[in-house]
């Protein structure tokens, strides 16, 4: 019986199912849908959107002219300020004698209003954080009688603007005799609900119930637990928080004019309006030089923190991306 040759099927190469050669040159795996040449062209560039681009030009512009015209006119004396183009500088350069001004009139005075936004910011932008962070991690990761009225009552205090508040905080710390004091200002910082519902929101999803399951078997009391494990989770969300704080108190204007009377104990807002204001009053001085150079350095301090912090932002932006 004469054996029988088997010769192979030559069959034709199906295109779909051809492996194509990726940017490396090597083959991708089979089964692998080819890719079309421009996909892969090297010198491809995304579309770009002239309307867009045009929005976002308007929009960088009006956030950054008016700190260029601030940083312009600090340079200028009085007399320059009001008689120069307002984006160009003077014929003479008075901005050191400007922030000696600043910082010598009215025996120092600016000093004294910077220390007490210092102070509020410390204590009110700190404590409020702090007092957030617990409260948010709190309602997030333990379940209690009356948490979802309590996450309710929340979120209703953040559709409240906090001007809507200031006369009947005004009128309760009166009848406490705190008005025209520190405390009428402090207090009243220390509640953050917007801030809150931030770190509730974050807290859910940042601290596994498996990780702190674990350090109680190992023993952890829940105070070591919050202090050792779940805060350093919270780092990106406390950190917004607190950078938030920070700008909403070093910007208050409102409570503290309600409240206090006694220009040793105003913020450097209400101060600074203080001295704009004064030229209306008879026999009052113009200084309207100090006035723009004493805002230029009151933002100073917001940048550095910002800049110092901002680390911290990119993150927690890493971490929530690789979250699957």
């Amino acid at each position: 019986m004469a054996a029988v040759e088997h010769q192979p099927l030559h069959r034709t190469p199906d295109p779909a199912r051809t492996s194509a050669p990726d940017a490396t040159g090597a083959a991708a795996p089979p089964g692998t849908p080819a890719r079309t040449a421009g996909a892969l062209r090297p010198d491809a560039r995304p579309r770009r959107s002239v309307a867009l681009t045009a929005l976002m030009s308007l929009l960088l512009a009006y956030s950054v002219l008016p700190i260029v015209w601030l940083v312009i006119n600090s340079t200028k004396s009085l007399d320059q300020l009001f008689g120069s183009f307002g984006l160009w500088f003077g014929d003479d350069f008075a901005l050191w004698a400007n922030i000696h001004g600043v910082l010598t009139y009215d025996d120092g005075i600016y000093l004294r209003w910077f220390a007490n936004t210092a102070l509020y910011v410390v204590v009110g932008a700190g404590g409020s954080t702090f007092l957030a962070t617990l409260a948010g991690y709190g309602l997030a990761k333990y379940d209690f009688r009356g948490r979802r009225a309590f996450l309710a009552v929340v979120l209703g205090a953040v559709a409240v603007p906090g001007s809507a508040l200031a006369v009947p905080t005004f009128l309760l710390f009166s009848e406490l005799g705190l008005t025209n004091t520190p405390w009428a200002v402090l207090v009243p910082l220390l509640v953050t609900p917007f801030g809150l519902y931030i770190l509730f929101s974050y807290a859910r999803d940042a601290v596994p119930d498996e990780v702190m399951d674990a350090a109680r078997v190992d023993g952890a009391g829940e105070f070591r637990i919050f202090f050792s494990v779940s805060l350093r989770l919270l780092t990106p969300a406390v950190v917004s928080v607190f950078l938030l704080e920070i700008v909403s108190v070093w910007n208050n204007y409102f409570l503290p004019l309600i409240m206090l009377n006694d220009p040793t104990w105003f913020p450097l807002t209400v101060g600074l309006n203080q001295w704009n204001n004064q030229a209306a009053t008879a026999d009052g001085e113009v200084i309207t030089n100090l006035v723009v150079t004493g805002s230029l350095l009151t933002i100073v301090p917001l940048v550095l923190v910002f800049l110092a912090l901002q680390r911290y932002w990119r993150a927690g932006l890493a971490a929530g991306s690789t979250k699957g």
